[in-house]
């Protein structure tokens, strides 16, 4: 171990190791999440042990977590919390079910005490809220409508651990008492949650509003108040027996009706990301990989069981209630490990006197092996649907109309001109078509956007641009331009490829951000190339010379 002077120095010093690791690993082409990880082993009792201050790192990796269940709140609001009920509802509990059961089963047919399996089991069944979140969120997929699916389903799961803790407490407490106890302290929770949540749809009413509009005249004051908020009520949560994930969700959804979300969400994401380095790190500081090479049998076989058999189970549920199966391929994915909560069982389960210390590594190895092995798979989702599709039919209805009910339903005139994507890009090409009388249909991925353009006069529906089977649904041969707003250069070589093999006789417009990306794209048989930074900029140019030609300042008209 080497001394450091003090706890300033020994985070300079990780943060240090951690640049290293994290830039070799992107010479790697390795995720950050994985380079994060490996570099906590590194500076954990594994190797070099240069991690002394851990209550200052759990403080601080607390608080990434906070801003991150914060900034995921803000995203969210009741209409989307009542579209996505249903589904988060029935996927979220039929994984737990499956996976708890069957993975007791496993766990007894590995030579486990039924006790141990119980846990083991339902260990199995919860996801990292935090991983999957901030995966989604780099690929901004948070907002598509399996991202949205994801997040709900996770709090669902969050909403379940809180209860099994609860009553694995309440079941340490006495053999005797615990049936009595474990209602009254149920009872207790619930009257506790209900309170919680009465005081927070007060304060969105009456209170919230009118403090955030004061404190929006200085934006500084403003975020400095949305993450004390954050903070406060995801200590409140903790002390009222939830987690501070939790309370800090809570505090994210009671702001998400105003109208300063999204400056507040864009401000703290540099501080969310930073914060939660820190969480990576001690995440892989807590292991010790000499004490679990002995479960390395047994946790390559649970393992397996998460990263395949968690998302089967959501494809099943999602397909049987009319989902595409695309969606609930990506969306299944985000389920292919096990969460720090399912740690935080397992020592739980050791101080309770339930669990050896070999069920608690044999718990502590699965999830390193699932978040390393499910980060890949979300990463690479789109890729590996591309390869999979054709088996994954049998995952989907026949008619997966489940998704049509994001719509404006006025899907029913024949476009001249499909745009896909409704950003800000996007849908001020779509305005300014329909006010030159072009007929537009617009798409997106994100149920949101769909929701909030259904009230204008542009005909809008919900799907993705990646799905070729979407796009087969379209009325490809009857408009004369499918322009395609998003900037990302894969996206639209799948698009230019997926229309050429579905012989299609328009124009296609694209949009690059380089002139690289431009020049591929062009190649590729893109009939126009957008490029909005430089297009706008060539126009301000030109305003800006008309505007200072001295003929045109002195009124005269140019020849």
């Amino acid at each position: 171990m080497l001394p450091f002077e003090n706890g300033f120095v020994e985070v300079a010093v990780l943060l240090a190791v951690v640049t290293v690791i994290a830039s070799l690993g992107r010479m790697l082409k390795q995720p950050l999440i994985v380079s994060f990880i490996a570099a906590g082993i590194l500076v954990g009792p594994s190797a070099f042990s240069l991690v002394e201050s851990t209550e200052q790192i759990e403080l601080l990796a607390q608080m990434g977590i906070a801003l991150l269940l914060f900034v995921v709140g803000l995203k969210l609001d009741l209409h989307i919390i009542r579209t996505m009920g249903p589904v988060a509802l029935a996927t979220g509990l039929g994984q737990v079910l499956f996976t708890s059961v069957f993975g007791y089963l496993i766990a007894l047919a590995l030579g486990m005490t039924p006790v141990a399996a119980i846990y083991v089991g339902v260990a199995l069944t919860f996801s990292s809220t935090i991983i999957i979140v901030k995966l989604l969120s780099d690929k901004k997929e948070i907002d598509a409508l399996h991202g949205r699916i994801a997040v709900g389903f996770l709090i669902v799961q969050d909403i379940v651990v809180v209860l099994v803790m609860i009553g694995l407490t309440a079941m340490g407490a006495g053999t005797d008492a615990a049936p009595d106890q474990l209602l009254t302290t149920m009872i207790w929770v619930f009257a506790k949650g209900f309170a919680m949540l009465l005081g927070i749809a007060l304060l969105m009413k009456f209170v919230l509003p009118i403090v955030s509009k004061h404190l929006a005249q200085s934006a500084e004051l403003l975020i400095l108040f949305a993450v004390t908020w954050a903070v406060t009520l995801a200590t409140l949560g903790d002390m009222l027996g939830f987690s501070k994930e939790v309370g800090a969700f809570l505090a994210g959804v009671s702001l998400a009706s105003t109208p300063y979300r999204e400056v507040i969400g864009a401000r703290l994401v540099s501080l969310r990301d930073f914060l939660l380095l820190f969480f990576f790190i001690e995440l892989g500081a807590g292991l010790d990989i000499a004490a679990l090479t002995g479960q390395l049998h047994p946790a390559l076989i649970l393992s397996a069981f998460v990263l395949i058999g968690n998302p089967l189970i959501v494809m099943v549920i999602m397909g049987a209630m009319g989902y595409r199966k695309r969606t609930s391929f990506l969306a299944g994915l985000t389920v292919a490990q096990i969460s720090e909560f399912s740690l935080i069982l397992a020592a739980l389960g050791l101080s309770l006197g339930h669990l050896d210390r070999d069920i608690v590594g044999l718990i502590t190895l699965v999830g390193l092996i699932t978040i390393s092995g499910s980060t890949y798979l979300i990463l690479y989702s789109h890729q590996l649907y591309q390869r999979l599709a054709p088996v994954l039919t049998v995952f989907e209805r026949k008619h997966a109309d489940r998704e049509a009910a994001f719509d404006n339903g006025e899907n029913d005139g024949r476009p001249d001109i499909i745009i896909l994507g409704l950003g800000r890009f996007g849908m001020a090409i779509a305005e300014s078509l329909h006010g030159k009388g072009r007929r537009v249909l617009g798409i997106d991925i994100d149920p949101e956007v769909i929701r909030t353009r259904a009230g204008v006069d542009i005909n809008v529906r919900f799907g993705d641009a990646e799905d070729p089977e979407f796009l087969d649904t379209l009325p490809l041969q009857c408009v004369d331009w499918i322009v395609c707003t998003a900037r990302e250069r894969d996206i639209s070589l799948s698009l230019l490829k997926t229309l050429r093999d579905s012989s299609y006789k328009g124009k296609t417009a694209v949009t690059a951000s380089t002139a690289v990306d431009a020049a591929m794209l062009e190649r590729a048989g893109a009939d126009l190339v957008l490029r909005p930074f430089l297009d706008a900029a060539q126009q301000a140019a030109g305003n800006l010379v008309a505007h200072t030609d001295p003929f045109f300042s002195s009124g005269q008209e140019k020849q």
